[in-house]
């Protein structure tokens, strides 16, 4: 660590608590009620649901555990149910976000599907729905989408759900990062056939875990709710029937979330200052913001990312799991600029790998605009513009300290920090 690092870490975005997540927590135990029911799960699921707008919420232990239980049940709702061992997807195909976390797409391969990547687009760094109409003219039997907001800023939300009631698809919208964002005025997660959140350590809103399933189908919540516990059937003794899981939120996680839900708007308002910072201290630089600007949305601002100019981009190379750089005077690159910052104990971090280039999924189709994304030359890219967009915010991208705890001082030296990389 060089001399004058922080003196205190500055992380990406870390918890922030408030005190009475304490009370709620305490109240669990003192009750006695610290396992998977009790009045904090009760009133998550009904302050969630309010501030979503959708009926029902199902609190679980986590927010893959809920994306797991939403495509379960679209898989269901499409193709029936299958036989125990079997995937509600076996053999089917699945058109999935590129740009995100694998646990967005991961539970596609649980169930038995097989995961299409559909590419990103620069206005929002989401899926596109150019690509995504392409994808159906490939595979036109595909039933079901499954997308994400990246960094909390909503995807084009009217074209790609027009796009699914033109072939008859179904949506799992992943909004684990975008809690609190909206388009239009609606709240993210009330877009899709099931919407997911997540309240991971490093979320906008947290439990330390957690995760909800929204719907709007009484059914399918208590579908939901019984495959969470097992699928315990209503017998006195243990009676199971069918697949279950141990997905159920715990009241003290509830506990936790419950004393951070008054407190949501407050952090956007938080992270919403750091990116107008971070945009205005960046203003000579070579570099652009993520997308927080696409008409009609309204982010929550999870995270501040960076773009840099590809004629600012310095020669930058990456293996599976190391990544190489040569300096030239007035570039730089995400490798470069993250090693600064770790260097002075600040944690940034690449923008996510996209899912096509994850060795566990290389085999999987991919699908930009123009089509099969992976055999496309460079003399093609540069003749018609179509290129593999992920790849390339990938490869010149990277997230920022975003933690609503850091002072507008450390954010200043950061900026300066960041500045240096590019003299």
């Amino acid at each position: 660590m060089r001399d004058g690092a922080f003196v205190k870490k500055i992380w990406l975005s870390s918890p922030t608590m408030h005190g009475e997540e304490q009370k709620w927590v305490d109240e669990a135990i003192r009750t006695n009620w610290v396992s998977t029911v009790g009045e904090n799960i009760n009133e998550v699921e009904r302050l969630v649901s309010e501030k979503v707008g959708r009926k029902y919420a199902v609190a679980l232990s986590s927010g893959t555990s809920a994306l797991h239980l939403a495509i379960k049940l679209a898989g269901e709702r499409l193709y029936g149910q299958p036989k125990v061992g079997h995937g509600t997807l076996e053999g089917k195909r699945v058109f999935c976000s590129d740009v995100t976390f694998d646990a967005t797409v991961n539970p596609v391969a649980y169930e038995g599907g097989e995961a299409v990547y559909i590419d990103t687009e620069y206005e929002t760094w989401n899926m596109d729905p150019v690509a995504l109409e392409r994808a159906f003219d490939l595979y036109p039997e595909v039933r079901l989408i499954v997308v994400a907001h990246l960094y909390g800023t909503p995807g084009k939300i009217d074209e790609l759900r027009a796009i699914a009631r033109a072939h008859h698809a179904l949506i799992v919208e992943d909004a684990a990062e975008s809690f609190g964002a909206s388009y239009k005025g609606i709240q993210t997660g009330c877009f899709g056939d099931y919407g997911v959140l997540s309240f991971n350590g490093n979320k906008i809103i947290t439990g330390s875990s957690g995760g909800i399933l929204l719907c709007d189908e009484q059914e399918d919540a208590n579908k939901a709710r019984k495959w969470s516990t097992q699928s315990r059937e209503d017998a006195a003794w243990y009676q199971h029937e069918e697949l279950g899981y141990n997905y159920r939120m715990s009241n003290i996680i509830a506990g936790v979330v419950r004393g951070q839900m008054p407190y949501l708007e407050e952090h956007i308002a938080q992270k919403r200052a750091i990116y107008k910072r971070y945009q205005e201290g960046f203003r000579d630089l070579p570099v652009t913001m993520n997308p927080y600007e696409y008409e009609n949305a309204e982010p929550n601002f999870w995270l501040s990312c960076m773009l840099i100019h590809p004629d600012a981009m310095c020669r930058q190379v990456r293996g599976e799991q190391k990544a190489i750089y040569i300096s030239e005077a007035g570039k730089s690159c995400p490798t470069e600029i993250l090693e600064k910052l770790a260097d002075y104990n600040a944690e940034g971090r690449p923008i996510w790998k996209p899912m096509h280039m994850q060795p566990i999924y290389r085999v999987n189709a991919f699908i930009t605009r123009s089509g099969n994304g992976r055999a496309r030359s460079n003399a093609y890219i540069r003749e018609t513009g179509f290129c593999d967009i992920g790849a390339d915010i990938f490869a010149r991208g990277l997230c920022l300290p975003s933690d609503n705890k850091m002072t507008e001082e450390e954010q200043d030296r950061i900026i300066r920090l960041i500045c240096e990389c590019f003299e």
